[in-house]
This record gives C-alpha cells, structure tokens and sequence, in this order.
C-alpha cells in the first residue's frame, strides 16, 4: 500500500523516501476546516473548568505554567510538521513511530491513542449531559449523553466533510466566547464599569501574598492539569490525510499555535485574574462563571455552561473521528482485525468508528454508579496516554532528523527551527511532569492503569507475532527500502 518517493539529500544526492499510502480517503477537510480544528483543539474543558482548582493551588503564577506548557506544545507541533510535510498520513503519530523506532511502538502509539480518544469520550459525553442538566433537570442523564452519542455517530458515519463542518462551527463557539470574555474584561479593567469594576487592577496579580501564592512547587504541580488542557492540538496531523492540500493548510495551521495560545490561554487567564482576584476562584467552579458573576453578567453562568457543552461535543466528535482513523491504519498493518480496514461507500472507516461509539457507551452506563471522583481518574489516564503520544511525536523527529543529516531520507518543506533540539527540551519536560503525576497521591493511579495497558499490549504483540511473524519484522524492511 506504500509507494516510494524520491528526494534529494543535503549532499543533492537522491534519497529514497516512502510517499503517504494511498489509503482511499476522502481528501474533504478544506483550509477553513483545517485551521478551526487546530483552533478548536487548543481550546477544551481543560481551560473553561479545570483552571478553576488551578488557580486555587496555585494563584496568578497559573498564567506562567500555561505560557511555559505551550512553549512545549509548540516544539511538539513544529516537530510534528515537519514529519507531516516529510510524508502526510492519516493516522500519523503510529505510522511514524513505526517507521523510526519500530513496529511494536507503533503498534503501542496507534493503540494507546485510540484509548485516549475513548476514555476521554466516556468523560466528555457523560459531562455534555451535566451540562444539559443544568437547564433541562427533568431529562434523565442518561437520555441525554445516549442523544449525543447517536447524533455525532451518524455525522462521522455520513462524510469527513460533515465532520469538518460540525467541528468548525464547534470551534466558531468556543473561540467566539473567548475573544467576547477577553473584550468585556478589559472593558472592565479599562472603563471600570460593572459591580467588578472598584476592584478590578493589574495589581490583582501580584496584591494577594505575590505571584506565588502558596511556593514554586505548588505551581509546578499544576502542571498535569495544564497539559491535559492542551491535549487533542496534535489532532491537525490526525487530518493529514484527509486534508485538500495538506503542504498549504498544516504549516498555517501550525505556525498559528503561539498566538492561539497566548491569547486564548495566557490572555484569558489574564484577563480574568485581573477583574477577579485569585482567591475568590474554588476548585469545581468554572473560572469564567465567577469573573462572569462578579461582573454582574445575569446570563452569564448560561452563556459559559453553554460554551462549555460545545467544547465537550467537539472533544467527544474528534474522539470518534480519530478513534476510526487509528483503528483503520492498525488494521493496516496487521496489528488490529483486518476488517477494520475497509471504507464505507462514503469513504469512512464505519466499522472502526462504530466500535469506538460502543466502547464510548460503556462510559455512559458506568457513569450511572461510578462516583464523580472518576472523571479525575479518567482524565488522568487520558493525559498519560497523551503525554506517551507527544513523546513518540518527539522520539520519532529526532530519528528523522538524524536520517536526513546522514542523507538517508529527504528533508521536510517544514523543518522544526533548531533541528531536534527542541525536541529534546520537550522530552526532557514531558519526563518531568510525569514525574509529578507520579509524585500526586490523586493522580498516580493512572500509571498504574498505563502499567496495565502496557502488559495487555504487550501480551497481544506477543500473540501477533506467533500468528504473523512478519508483522515484528516491517522495520528492517522498510529500511531496507528507504535507506
């Protein structure tokens, strides 16, 4: 299914590269599509709720981490774009991790995403009909999330363009109330309008025992909290292979994260830290529901459940979309069931799609008896199965760069600015918050659940490889190819 390319080598030698796999999709993702999706994926519950028990543990210095965590996200991103432009497919993060380092880490990364996009979609649905709830108490949970799930199902049955187009207008919401919170407070702190206004200052950043409130440590703790904000930016190499022009849309795309992030996370924060003092936020309350209170806003708690139900839509509608697209390159190269494999009439991968809505209903029926403290705990294993994908995106980069140095592979149109060296960096940084995972008694129990994920795994490779022996051998051979 793979083809060859040649390139030439920084020597101007010619280089043998593998060209993206004719995989029958539907290239249907235009431009628009494409950047509101990377727009989108910066922007989730992770900011409209989780900052709140951030900004408890640790004040104004929230800001800081979120600026220091999306430094990271963007070395992690440029690095994806310059596999992506070396050779764009659709289920990228496996297909590199099988081609740089093996075929048992991409058969770990295409799983381990996969279980990503399913716990989080668990999460996400059952939230969605919380949020619901909140103006309909007389509709039970349960009708609610099952609505949902059947209504983004169909639309990722029907078409990719269906998708884009129901992602976009998800997206236009969610960055719409953004921009409008930023806008009313710096009207705010600029005009000093509202039941807000006598106390709302600069100062607030620092008047309330400093910018470090309660230490630095405190502060780096927040750390895991805030990459799982950022979780699902690396969907947009998800969309490669289904993307109009791929080489126009994903650097676009890419090179707009630093200001995505600096306004709508940085900015945000800012702004509401500003009108707000930072001790007045509790853990489990939206932030942007209490600046909107304390401004006096009547709608406002409305306007934000309503904003907040979009971004838990959107995550559980890119959930299925990836879900499908994984499940399909598995199955591609042998390490999932081969039926997985085939296209629907309207060129989507219905089955894998189907089977991941299913898993995802689980999630609807074991949320009726599963305590709330179980979100925690799902959110937990969703951000160490997305911090193990962002180091495979790394490990991965800095093995084609070394390729490319040695002339044994062509070089990318969107190379990373200095090399693989921030790379490294991000490693090193992705490394450290897992250490903080490990060191909080609340949030460790999800190294216990990846220790598990990783045996099962590691029993099934085993099982794949006494029936298919070639499927442990495709490394060398496609070095063998390309080098």
């Amino acid at each position: 299914m793979t083809s060859v390319r040649v390139g030439k080598n920084h020597d101007g030698n010619e280089a043998v590269g593998s060209e993206a796999p004719e995989e029958g999709y539907e290239r249907g993702l235009g431009s628009r599509q494409v950047q509101m999706i990377a727009i989108g994926g910066a922007i989730g519950v992770g900011l409209f709720l989780g900052a709140g028990a951030n900004i408890a543990k640790a004040g104004p210095s929230l800001i800081l981490m979120y600026a220091l965590a999306g430094v990271i996200i963007f070395f992690i991103m440029r690095a994806l774009g310059e596999l992506l432009l070396y050779r764009p497919v659709s289920g990228s993060f496996a297909e590199y991790s099988r081609e740089f380092l093996g075929p048992f880490f991409g058969y770990f990364t295409g799983w381990t995403y996969w279980l990503m996009w399913v716990v989080t979609g668990m999460a996400e649905l059952t939230a969605a009909a919380i949020y619901v709830n909140y103006w309909f108490p007389q509709i039970p949970q349960w009708v609610t999330a099952l609505v949902f799930l059947v209504v983004l199902f169909a639309a990722n049955l029907i078409s990719v363009k269906l998708f884009g187009e129901i992602e976009f207008w998800f997206s236009m919401v969610k960055v719409t109330a953004l921009i409008g919170m930023i806008v009313i407070g710096l009207g705010v702190l600029t005009f000093g309008f509202s039941s807000a206004g006598d106390t709302a200052a600069v100062s607030n950043l620092w008047a309330f025992d400093g910018f470090f409130p309660k230490g630095i440590g405190s502060s780096l703790m927040t750390l895991q909290g805030v990459m799982f904000a950022y979780l699902a930016v690396e969907l947009v190499g998800v969309t490669a292979g289904e993307s109009e022009n791929p080489e126009k849309t994903l650097p676009k795309a890419i090179n707009t994260l630093p200001w995505r992030i600096a306004l709508f996370y940085v900015g945000a924060l800012t702004v509401i830290l500003c009108v707000v003092k930072w001790t007045e936020f509790a853990p489990g309350v939206s932030p942007f529901v209490a600046a909107f209170a304390k401004i006096g806003i009547p709608a406002g708690a409305g306007i934000v459940n309503f904003v907040v139900l979009t971004a838990a839509l959107s995550s559980c509608n890119s959930g299925m979309y990836s879900t499908g697209r994984m499940l399909r390159t598995l199955a591609d190269n042998g390490e999932a069931p081969r039926i997985f494999n085939r296209l629907s009439s309207t060129k989507t991968p219905a089955l894998g799609i189907t089977v991941s809505m299913l898993f995802m209903g689980i999630g609807v029926i074991l949320n009726y008896v599963v305590p709330e403290k179980a979100f925690g705990y799902v959110m937990s294993v969703a951000t160490a199965a997305g911090i193990w994908t962002w180091l495979m995106i790394l490990a991965s980069h800095i093995l084609y760069r070394r390729a490319v140095d040695a002339g044994r592979l062509p070089a990318s149109s969107f190379p990373a600015p200095g090399g693989a060296r921030f790379s490294w960096v991000a490693v090193v940084f992705l490394l450290f918050v897992t250490c903080l995972i490990a060191y909080d008694e609340d949030s460790r129990v999800c190294l216990y659940v990846m220790a598990g994920w990783a045996a099962a795994l590691a029993v099934g490779w085993t099982v794949l490889k006494a029936r298919n022996p070639e499927v442990a051998t495709r490394r060398a051979q496609e070095f063998d190819k390309v080098g």
